[in-house]
This record gives structure tokens, C-alpha cells and sequence, in this order.
């Protein structure tokens, strides 16, 4: 999450662009490429463009040019978390190539410069329409500031905030406030939930009553009633994040928003997704790690389907495995009949004796345990083990020995995520699926109703969302996806339906302790992460306000190590402290 620097001649590239969209009809394609540059882990932001002698003035510059900013950053940063090391913690891939935060979760202090220079853009969004008295603009910069800053606290804890809270010194250096104080959890999170029920308020009006620029709002083409779902969608995401810790404010919230639907509407149609799609003309407005721009095949090939996923889909018959992966190329089969050495190729597939099966469980035991990874002879998808060392341990007698190879007895992600772009390939920052998933758990809490509606509708809009529809009818009479009635159910049906936004199925983890997930042998401590370690700019030059928020907003585990002290992976933000949850 490291920031990246661009050269004036990328900031001359970005003016030409404007004046594209200025002097000719506008698409989302040059949207996209104009404001790909902005990205997330961008280090230029509006006012640093303010001396930019080849940008745009911020005072000058209209908030439908800022809107695209801020929707393209948010997403790309949740495609880049979900789809990136933290589909490694929840076990949606694996790496066998410089896979030590994906698969170890062996992670580095982590700055924020990248969520903060969205914030700070979209508090710029916010400051124009206000001045211009424009509803529609201020209610998407609020939903924003919600988004992002409920990004930071899931992630890092305690965090710098700026909105209805007690300390609120964020986004205000250039008043001055360089050092701003941490606010505390759980006065972001009502923070967060005030700027939802304003942004709600702000959108609640008549669609010909805004003023409203369709092109560059590439999230919803100006419909002011889809952007209200998502501020309430959002709403009820974090009622629900915070239920263990304030069931009183959660069931107040929840109760509100589906007590009057009418004013509270939510994203229960996965035509009204909060999601994007790359349009694919250039390497930074195509989808990561695609094979049309990057001629690095080795950056493709190391990710690898992991067997916790696999293993799930397989026994449900799941068809969303063949969208998301590739059937192995060449399967191992054992024959005990053979010599024990016996290792061909026939007819397609390597038939081995039993002497090569247990020289591989020999040589890549855990010599601390004992324990032994078996063979995988699966004749149609083999996921790779979680937290493996791919690169010391070749999985599955793949005889390709570099970082990165391509395993032809394991499977790869499908050609699918080999394209720039596909109207399957999108950032995606809040699901119909999600919505409904939740709302099932919320009514096994006795908060709603219709949990086993609300369990089969999360399923049909995923299967709508990866063009499998018409399998959902066989899908859902399948032992095993049949309703009964549970937490686990439910949680892990979310949890597939997750596919590259793999954040939020963390963010549930940590709450319900559901998958239970229980990492490999090379992770770096015997359970899963928790959060973010604060960053090396907050320890060096905002020292005394960082380390208050560690001694005071993090409580120790017992994967406490004396070498890391609190600001660690494994320490328990307000949100997990006495909830039990999720170890």
C-alpha cells in the first residue's frame, strides 16, 4: 500500500485528457484513464495539483471531475485488497511466488496515504457542492467519506476522523493540523453511520430536481435512487459490523432502515451493485495482472486457486469454480498396481506408482509436526493448500521448480483474468448478494424476517452476477446448500459469493469467527490476521498520537510477540475486544 510517485509528463498526459472530455462526448473509458492516475495508492491529491503547473486548479476544476476521482480510487483499492493478499488470509487463492503476505500473512507496517488522499478528495467533492448548493454531489462525497474512512478503521483501528465525533483533526493539513489525534473506533463507526443518514436525506428527492452530470458518474450514470441504496446498504453493513459491540445501536439502525423501505431502500437487485467495469485500453485502466499488457507471465501464473474454495465448490457442485478457475491440465492418478518408482505420462494424465506419492509426503512433511499435505488426485480442479511455500515446496508433483510457474497438476485462475477488461471484471464495493446474505443473518438474530428467503436470493444474485443463472434452480436442491437454518450456512455461502472482494469476507471472519479457517504450515502465527499494522509515516512523524492509539486502542492476544509489541497483526481492535470472536 506503499504510495506511488508520477512524473510531470503522466500530469501532462492527464490535462490532454481533460480537454478530451471537455472538447468532445465524453466516454467511460477516457473517464477511467483520466482519473486512473488518482489511484488509491496515488500521492497526488487535488491540492497538491493546486501547484501543479500541469493539472488542474482545484478552484476551478467541477465536481463531476472530482466524483470520478473518488469512485474509481474507492473501487480499484477494494479490488486491490480483495482480489490481492486478502484473498490469500481468506483462502479464496494461494501464491506459489513471493507469497509471503499472501499465504504467511507475513506483512509489513502499512501507510495509509492512499485511502487518506481519497478522503481528502472527497471532502473536496463535498466543499464544491455545498458552495453550489448541490444535493446530488453531496450526498455521493458523504457516502464516500463514509466508505473510505469505514475502510480505514476496519482495517488499521483507531484512526485519524473527520465528520460528527469528538476529536474530528483529520483532512485539515492544509489548516495547519499536520499531527492530527486518533478517534476512538467506535466513535468512527456513529461517525460513519451520521454521514449515511445525511447522504440518504440529501438523495431522498425527485430525480429532475438535481443537476446531475450522467457521464462521469460511472457508478450509477447520475440515478440518485441507486446511489441512495448504496448509502443505505452501506448503513446496514456497518450496523451489522458493530452488533456484538453495540446490539442496542445496531438493532435501532437495523430496524429503522427495514421498518420503512420507503425511505430506506437497499441493494437487492444485482443490476443496482455498487460496481464498475474496466474498460481495458491501457494498462492502468485494465483489469490487474492481465496477460494484454503484461508480458510477465509468471505475475499471472503464481496465483493459484486455493483448496479451501475448491474443495467447497467441488462437493456443491458449485458452477461458479469452472467462471473462476481452470481445470488442471495434466491430473495425477495413482496406480498401486505399478512400480513404485512408475511415473508417465498416459493418455493425458501422469500416472504415478505409490513410491512417488510417498517420497513426496516424505520430503515435504512438516518437520516440526509430523503433518503430511496429500497428493491431490481431483481430475477436474486442485486448489493449493492454505498458507503452502509454494516456492520451496513444488505442490503436487508440479515439475515447474520457478517463483511463479505454471503447475499443470493444479489449477490456475481461468482465462477469464487473463483479459484487460470483460463485463465480468469489476470493482465491486457492495453486492445484492452481500445485502441479502446479511439480511438473512440479521433475521436469525430476530431483527428481520425471511432468512431462508433472504439465504436463497444471496445465492441467485451471485449466480446472476457470474452469468450462471441458469444452473441456480439444480444449484440450490444440492445436500448441502439446501437452508438449514444456520449461522455457518449462511456465512459460508457469503463467503463464495465474495469472489474478488474478499475484504468483506475478512471483515465477517473477524466478527463471526465463520469460515473457520485455520491457516497452514507456513503462517506466521497459528491464526489468522486481524488488521493492519500502522504505518512507518504515523510512527515517525505523528509518534505520540500513533503510539496512544496502540497502548490504548489495542488489546494483546496470545500471539502477542515481544519483538512487535502492540502495533501487530494479531492485536484486537475495540470491534473483536471481549466479543470471543474469531479465536
Amino acid at each position: 500500500m506503499e504510495p506511488r510517485s508520477v512524473g510531470d509528463a503522466y500530469w501532462r498526459k492527464i490535462k490532454l485528457n481533460f480537454l478530451k472530455i471537455i472538447e468532445m462526448k465524453p466516454n467511460y473509458s477516457i473517464i477511467i484513464s483520466c482519473f486512473i492516475g488518482l489511484f488509491f495508492f496515488s500521492c497526488k491529491d487535488l491540492t497538491e495539483m493546486n501547484i501543479n503547473p500541469n493539472g488542474v486548479m482545484p478552484d476551478i476544476a467541477d465536481a463531476s471531475l472530482v466524483i470520478s476521482t473518488v469512485i474509481v480510487n474507492s473501487g480499484t483499492a477494494t479490488l486491490g485488497l480483495g482480489y490481492g493478499d486478502i484473498a490469500g488470509v481468506v483462502q479464496h487463492t494461494q501464491k506459489d511466488g513471493w507469497a509471503g503476505g499472501h499465504n504467511a500473512y507475513d506483512w509489513n507496517t502499512t501507510d495509509w496515504g492512499g485511502p487518506y488522499n481519497t478522503l481528502r478528495d472527497a471532502k473536496e467533492l463535498l466543499r464544491k457542492a455545498e458552495l453550489s448548493g448541490n444535493d446530488y454531489y453531496a450526498g455521493v462525497a458523504k457516502i464516500f467519506l463514509a466508505y473510505i474512512f469505514g475502510m480505514v478503521t476496519d482495517l488499521w483501528g483507531d484512526a485519524p476522523f473527520w465528520g460528527n465525533a469528538p476529536v474530528s483533526q483529520a483532512l485539515q493539513g492544509m489548516e495547519g493540523l499536520k499531527k492530527p489525534e486518533y478517534e476512538r473506533q467506535k466513535d468512527i463507526y456513529l461517525g460513519i453511520l451520521d454521514y449515511l443518514e445525511e447522504a440518504n436525506d440529501l438523495l431522498s428527492k425527485d430525480q429532475n430536481v438535481y443537476v446531475v452530470n450522467t457521464v462521469q458518474d460511472i457508478l450509477y450514470a447520475g440515478n440518485v435512487a441507486k446511489w441512495r441504496k448504496f448509502a443505505n446498504s452501506l448503513a446496514l453493513r456497518y450496523y451489522l459490523r458493530i452488533s456484538s459491540k453495540e446490539p442496542a445501536v445496531a438493532e435501532n439502525g437495523i430496524r429503522k432502515i427495514l421498518g420503512n423501505p420507503g425511505k430506506y431502500p437497499l441493494i437487492l437487485d444485482a443490476n443496482d451493485d455498487a460496481a464498475f467495469e474496466y474498460p481495458g485500453t491501457n494498462s492502468d485502466t485494465s483489469w490487474p495482472n492481465n496477460l494484454v499488457y503484461n508480458s510477465d507471465l509468471t505475475v499471472f501464473n503464481r496465483i493459484k486457486m486455493c483448496s479451501t474454495l475448491v474443495e467447497i465448490q467441488r462437493a456443491l457442485g458449485d458452477p461458479r469454480l469452472a467462471v473462476w478457475a481452470n481445470k488442471v491440465t495434466i491430473p495425477l492418478v495413482l496406480d498401486n498396481d505399478r512400480p513404485d518408482n512408475f511415473d508417465q505420462i498416459i493418455d493425458g494424465e501422469r500416472v504415478i506408482g505409490k513410491g512417488v506419492e510417498a517420497k513426496f509426503l516424505n520430503d515435504f512433511k512438516n518437520s516440526e509436526t509430523g503433518e503430511v499435505t496429500p497428493l491431490c488426485y481431483n481430475k477436474d480442479y486442485v486448489g493449493y493448500p492454505p498458507s503452502w511455500n509454494g516456492a520451496a515446496y513444488p505442490y503436487n508433483l508440479n515439475p515447474n521448480l520457478a517463483q511463479g510457474p505454471f503447475n499443470p497438476h493444479a489449477s490456475h485462475l481461468s482465462d477469464l483474468y487473463q483479459k484487460s477488461y470483460d463485463p465480468l471484471l469489476k470493482a465491486r464495493m457492495l453486492s445484492a448478494a452481500e445485502m441479502h446474505f446479511s439480511l438473512a443473518e440479521i433475521a436469525l438474530k430476530g431483527w428481520g424476517d425471511n432468512a431462508e428467503g433472504h439465504y436463497y436470493a444471496g445465492i441467485k444474485a451471485s449466480f446472476e452476477t457470474w452469468g450462471v443463472s441458469d444452473d441456480y434452480d439444480d444449484y440450490i436442491s444440492t445436500p448441502g446448500v439446501v437452508y438449514n437454518g444456520t449461522l455457518a450456512q449462511i456465512m459460508e455461502q457469503k463467503w463464495i459469493a465474495s469472489w474478488t472482494a474478499a475484504t468483506e469476507a475478512w471483515f465477517d471472519y473477524r466478527r463471526t469467527g465463520l469460515p473457520a479457517f485455520k491457516p497452514g504450515r507456513v503462517a506466521k502465527q497459528p491464526a489468522l490476521p486481524l488488521r493492519f499494522y500502522y504505518g512507518d509515516n504515523e510512527l515517525n512523524y505523528n509518534t505520540e498520537n500513533v503510539k496512544n492509539a496502540i497502548e490504548t486502542g489495542l488489546e494483546r492476544t496470545n500471539y502477542y510477540s515481544e519483538e512487535e509489541g502492540l502495533n501487530t497483526a494479531w492485536a484486537k481492535m475495540w470491534l473483536l475486544q471481549g466479543t470471543g470472536k474469531p479465536w
